[in-house]
């Protein structure tokens, strides 16, 4: 009975999935939507700290990501980036750099003539940049490969109704703002995340910022012919459907900082919940019926600067309980 059924799967279901398929168990996927339609693929995504709850595990799991995401660069979907973070600040703000900078090497403050216009202050960093469609579509196929059985669609109304679809003696819950009903855990909140995708003009460079006139969200991110533009973080909204006027308004601040991008020439529309907690729930824990349920959810904005570090970990937690 070396078998575990993993909820959920966005970059940190898949992740752990292969984690444990790659370690010779017998694995299922259970996911209420498939890979291209989680929240994962409205990421930017852009590898760094972002949006996450204070866990001092977090350095050590974006480590491990950051290791496995520079041996995949030799990939079309991840590559090594150069780009800024601005702020926008007040005059008697200290010029720290922002979160997403943590354990990015070479970091470096930006002259204030090189500052967009809107902000302050400003950083140049590198960090590897992940095309969601196809990472999410490799991360797939390589869960596949591993032996991982195809992925079921399932929506189940609890975590024991879960329990009792997967009908393995381990289940790993990454369900991620899904947890917030099916465990249910109300200190799981969504921060809905809208995008656009739109045709690259030509940029090459990724830049966020934050706290600016225009949006307090600004983000360009290109992967080759298209460039991801967002963005926003609405605390507590549950709505997947894409806003006409958000669009416009993020088209209209990142031409601000980018001006090729007036009138930018719109591909999709993206929309995702971030599931934030004030700490990432990473635990294993016992059910009535004596099933293993190993938790692994609440990363907020950091799913893929997180998911191999987390998938690691829950991996080895399932893999403990199998062992008992």
């Amino acid at each position: 009975m070396r078998q575990v059924t993993v909820i959920g799967a966005g970059v940190i279901g898949l992740s752990t999935a292969i984690c444990l398929a790659e370690a010779g168990i017998r694995v299922a996927v259970h996911a209420a939507e498939p890979p291209g339609q989680t929240t994962s693929m409205a990421a930017g995504a852009l590898w760094g700290p972002h949006l996450v709850g204070s866990d001092a595990r977090v350095p050590r799991w974006a480590e491990v990501t950051l290791a496995r995401l520079h041996n995949l660069t030799g990939q079309s979907f991840v590559r090594v980036c150069s780009g800024m973070t601005a702020m926008a600040g007040g005059e008697d703000d200290v010029p720290e750099p922002p979160e997403l900078t943590a354990g990015s090497p070479g970091v470096t403050a930006c002259e204030p003539a090189d500052v967009p216009p809107g902000y302050r202050f400003a950083w140049r960093l590198s960090a590897p940049l992940i095309s969601m469609p196809e990472y999410l579509s490799y991360l797939h196929d390589r869960y596949l490969q591993a032996g991982g059985q195809p992925i079921l669609r399932a929506s189940y109304p609890s975590l024991a109704a879960a329990v009792a679809g997967a009908g393995t003696p381990v289940v790993v819950n990454c369900s991620g703002s899904g947890a917030h009903r099916l465990v249910p855990d109300p200190e799981v909140i969504p921060y809905r995340g809208q995008v656009v995708v739109a045709r690259n003009p030509g940029i090459a460079r990724f830049f966020v910022g934050t706290g600016a006139a225009a949006a307090d969200l600004v983000y360009m991110f290109p992967h080759g012919d298209r460039v991801v533009l967002g963005g926003t973080e609405q605390e507590g909204d549950w709505n997947t459907e894409p806003d006409p006027d958000t669009a416009e308004r993020i088209i209209a601040a990142c031409a601000a900082v980018e001006p090729a991008l007036t009138g930018a020439h719109v591909l999709a529309h993206r929309v995702g919940l971030r599931p934030f907690r004030s700490k990432v729930r990473l635990e294993a824990e016992t059910a009535g019926n004596g099933t293993t349920i190993v938790h692994n959810y609440g990363h907020g904005g950091s799913g893929v600067t997180l998911s191999w570090g987390c998938a690691q970990d829950a991996a080895g937690l399932a893999l403990e309980a199998l062992d008992r």
